[in-house]
């Protein structure tokens, strides 16, 4: 496993999704296995949203989230956590957006944009998906770095198509985490 790191965490923010299974149960499994990893700590999760189906649309309904992590890896090596984990659970990749036990997406590293064969950050559609962008708005940090991004989210939200396709599906999937501090 590539594990090469930063010397300083950073905050990132990942997408995750599932409609195959026990969409529910994978995406809190997905949350473990992140939060076992030594180099992950998961901050701060949005609540769960039914959401409908976008580019293939013959298949189930997703559940989707997003979750605030700290880590001291590089964004390449936390995409290759992401993806071991999605291997994990069962994540097969034949239909393009087609089904899938479990999708997780890195969407934003704090301080960092790149664009390499492997990855773009900040993610190239991510202000295109009203499914993104509902369960960020719930997560974002108000810190100084996290400022733009967050009037970048909610900007896009307001005029996003697909808004009316999302429905609260549960407040909290996911125990681990620490609660969101008063300060």
């Amino acid at each position: 496993m590539n594990t090469h790191s930063t010397s300083e965490s950073s905050e990132a923010y990942i997408a995750l999704g599932a409609n195959l299974g026990d969409r529910q149960g994978t995406l809190r499994e997905a949350l473990n296995r992140l939060s076992q990893h030594d180099k992950i700590e998961v901050l701060r999760t949005s609540p769960v949203y039914e959401t409908e189906p976008v580019g293939y649309l013959d298949q189930p309904q997703f559940l989707n989230m997003a979750a605030a992590l700290r880590t001291t890896l590089s964004p390449e090596a936390l995409l290759q956590v992401m993806l071991e984990t999605e291997n994990q659970l069962g994540r097969v990749r034949d239909v393009r957006y087609g089904p899938r036990t479990v999708d997780l997406d890195l969407l934003w590293v704090e301080g960092m944009s790149m664009d390499t064969p492997d990855l773009t950050l900040p993610h190239p559609r991510m202000l295109e998906r009203a499914f993104v962008l509902l369960p960020l708005c719930d997560i974002v940090s108000g810190n100084e770095d996290s400022f733009v991004f967050r009037r970048l989210i909610t900007s896009a939200l307001q005029d996003i198509d697909g808004k009316e396709g999302i429905r609260l599906w549960t407040t909290n999937v996911w125990e681990g985490g620490s609660e969101r501090s008063g300060s």
